[in-house]
């Protein structure tokens, strides 16, 4: 993947690259099922494929270089990345397993599972950071297991419906695995943990309502298995970037 010395010559993205190995750089060009970026310490894009590119509204990623969250995404998701990348930077830890429902540009949304590393430079400063996000689609798996992770999802949809929301014990009572075999066909099928696949049921859940009717927002959230329209707000904000009434608005 080639970065002209125009597109990436201030000082900072010079700090980043310099602390980047330009063998994994190369590599990210060639995942097409992930979405990849660099950005610096103040948080300007200095590297992203072209997964990332097409998730925005912009054609190259010339258009792209340079420029931060809120000039490619829509406020409510470019803030959730600022949140996100400030968390990495105030503790030098990473983000792992973020599961999160990104919409792509004219549209239906899809499920990713983000990452984000700190990069730091020889002398141990913060010079930026790196995040991949996985698109979440099905891996060939057996016909037998993807039977029966369907009947699976079926069952806690039906517990949905009742108005419960099944614990991963619950789960495991359910497919009538052992916690490991479940958590690795889960995996395997879905690509995100038992728990985030409960997690994933409710917010779609959520969306279709969103989407197709115009039943009010409290309904929304005890449908999707939330206890009050306050919690539902902040886990839908969390994991898809934008509050419910937005959503609702942005798809109408």
């Amino acid at each position: 993947m080639s970065i002209s010395t125009t597109e990436a010559s201030w000082p900072e993205a010079k700090a980043l690259l310099d602390a980047l190995s330009p063998a994994m750089v190369s590599l990210m060009e060639e995942l097409k099922g992930v979405m990849f970026c660099a950005k610096d310490a103040v948080g300007r894009y200095v590297l992203v494929n072209e997964v990332f590119v097409a998730r925005t509204r912009e054609r190259s990623r010339r258009d792209v270089v340079g420029r931060r969250a809120p000039d490619l995404f829509v406020t409510d998701l470019a803030e959730r990345y600022e949140d996100q990348d400030d968390q990495v930077r105030a503790t030098g830890r990473p983000l792992r397993g973020e599961l999160e429902l990104i919409r792509h540009v004219g549209g239906a949304p899809g499920w990713f599972l983000t990452a984000k590393l700190p990069v730091h430079d020889t002398a141990g400063r913060f010079v930026g950071l790196v995040s991949v996000s996985q698109d979440l689609r099905s891996e060939d798996a057996d016909d037998a297991t993807i039977r029966d992770m369907a009947h699976l999802r079926q069952e806690v949809e039906a517990r949905l419906d009742l108005g419960e929301v099944p614990s991963v014990s619950d789960l495991v009572a359910l497919s009538g695995y052992g916690s490991s075999a479940l958590d690795r066909r889960v995996r395997r099928v879905f690509g995100i943990s038992p728990r985030q696949l409960v997690l994933r049921l409710r917010v779609d859940r959520a969306t279709h309502l969103l989407t197709s009717t115009s039943v009010p927002l409290a309904q929304v959230a005890a449908a999707a298995g939330f206890s009050d329209q306050a919690s539902f707000t902040r886990t839908f904000a969390r994991v898809t970037g934008e509050t419910p009434a937005a959503f609702r608005r942005r798809s109408a």
